[in-house]
């Protein structure tokens, strides 16, 4: 097309530009429903046709039966801990999900209310409230220390906020570790807090005389617990200051030039926030018994926005999802059988997924096994000591792993340096593409597996488990970078 002499591009000949008068987003609708075919499709529009109440049962429900199918040992580290990180979760999803707010003093509120629990029901001042009485107070407490949180803080976003916030968080423990020397005017010295010991023997909750003693019955009181909360945040996500809240978290200008309060906003979802993170940790110090400075540190804050990130953030089911995965995947990983079979699982879904199409997919593989018995070969004729060993974990893989991974007698050594070879072989498959990346990744997972076999199944009770999980946590946010259940965002440029 030439205009006064010159030549100028068609759009067609520039894809990269955006088109006047054409919403490309919408126009690739049909290619975006085309990719959600299969089971993962079906699943999701399955999932959208349910109703809220219906989504809620999904995990109520089945879980309702756990006590029945699991010993007490087991529903205590996999039930309960997995409620006690959803529960945490859902009050991280109002500030952080919702609102958008950076809060990395979150941990403490639940702190404030597992102490606020103890000092209520406990032999440390004598007092032994009913939990009706003492968990209500407690969440109306700690939501009103999170107004006055929020109160300097309204006008702070992005790092500011995280750096105030995170200062109250660590100001929470040191506060809690010295609280048991306070010297009070009219009143003397006073241990509110028992100091860097905690507060012990917190009553168990205790409903209109009914007292909750067993792990299952803690373990009906969390699920109820969870769907209550999870049914309030789904009504407040709903109203409308829910739609106020994800203006708020989407572009705060913008929302402020469209009347939205948004200083009342964030003090409101600060409020929420803590309220829910007060009710956890009532019961949280109920179910341990005791409010210990130790357990609410930023290891746990960790946990908690790991869950929230990885079930997606702004969805409750996404938490749910999370707590599952961040809880259940550590616990499966202490034992050595199991470790083995997610570690190999994981590769072979990755392989599974990522590698298209099938032809292509069953050809990387058959080289895989094929250059993993090649090599075993080759060691075994002309150095007996690399194949000498057996293997330590697997179960019924414990067969074909002998003949196709090396494992030396002594392998501390030659482990080490395959660990640190493996390092720089993932640096090198990132760095590629095409066919050259399919190629660099058969010596580098036959290195992988190496590496597992040698070094890292041995401590799947310590660092092996934080490298899995992390490993996982990395895979499935470099896959869906919103999260599991979360919804993308759509930015127009």
């Amino acid at each position: 097309m030439t205009l006064g002499g010159s030549d100028l591009p068609s759009p067609a000949d520039r894809p990269d530009e955006p088109r006047v008068g054409v919403d490309d987003w919408v126009a690739s609708h049909e290619s975006r429903e085309e990719r959600k075919r299969g089971l993962v499709g079906v699943a999701a529009r399955m999932w959208a046709l349910l109703p809220p109440v219906g989504r809620l049962g999904v995990f109520v429900i089945p879980a309702g039966f756990l006590p029945l199918v699991m010993s007490q040992s087991n529903l205590a580290r996999y039930a309960i801990y997995t409620l006690v990180f959803a529960l945490m979760g859902l009050g991280l999803n109002v500030v952080v999900g919702y609102a958008g707010l950076l809060d990395l003093g979150y941990i403490a509120f639940v702190g404030f209310g597992a102490y606020g629990y103890g000092i209520l029901a406990s032999s440390q001042f004598g007092r032994h409230w009913q939990a009706e009485l003492a968990i209500p107070v407690v969440a109306l407490f700690t939501a009103f220390i999170g107004l006055l949180v929020g109160l300097p803080s309204r006008r702070l976003v992005g790092d500011y906020l995280a750096i105030v916030t995170l200062f109250f968080g660590q100001a929470f423990v040191l506060f809690v570790n010295n609280a048991n020397r306070i010297s009070f005017p009219h009143f003397g010295h006073v241990d509110l807090t028992g100091g860097s010991n905690g507060l012990a023997n917190i009553d168990p909750l205790n409903f209109f005389g009914y007292k909750v003693h067993t792990t299952t019955q803690y373990f009906y009181v969390l699920l109820a617990a969870f769907a209550l909360v999870a049914a309030a945040l789904y009504f407040a996500n709903e109203s409308r200051t829910g739609r106020a809240w994800r203006a708020l978290r989407e572009d705060p200008l913008a929302a402020e030039v469209m009347t939205v309060p948004v200083n009342r906003l964030k003090l409101l979802a600060f409020a929420f926030g803590a309220g829910i993170a007060g009710f956890t940790g009532a019961i949280y110090g109920s179910v341990q018994t005791g409010a210990f400075p130790g357990d609410y540190d930023i290891g746990l804050l960790i946990t908690i926005y790991a869950v929230v990130i990885l079930g997606g953030t702004g969805s409750i089911a996404g938490v749910a999802l999370g707590a599952i995965v961040i809880n259940c995947v550590p616990e499966l990983l202490r034992s050595q059988q199991n470790a083995s079979w997610l570690f190999y699982g994981l590769i072979l879904i990755v392989i599974l997924m990522r590698v298209r199409p099938w032809h292509r997919c069953l050809a990387f593989l058959a080289g895989l096994l094929a250059f993993g018995f090649a090599v075993h070969a080759l060691a075994a004729a002309s150095w007996p000591r690399l194949t000498a060993a057996h293997p330590r974990g697997g179960g019924s893989l414990k067969g074909p792993l002998e003949h196709w991974v090396l494992l030396p007698s002594h392998p501390v050594k030659i482990a080490d340096f395959a660990y640190v070879v493996l390092i720089a072989a993932i640096l090198l498959v990132t760095r590629l593409d095409g066919w050259r990346r399919l190629l660099a990744l058969v010596p580098t997972l036959y290195l992988a597996a190496m590496v597992w076999e040698n070094l890292l199944i041995q401590q799947t009770a310590g660092a092996t488990r934080l490298i899995l999980l992390g490993a996982l946590l990395v895979g499935l946010m470099n896959a869906r970078p919103q999260g599991l259940l979360g919804t993308p965002r759509v930015e127009i440029v």
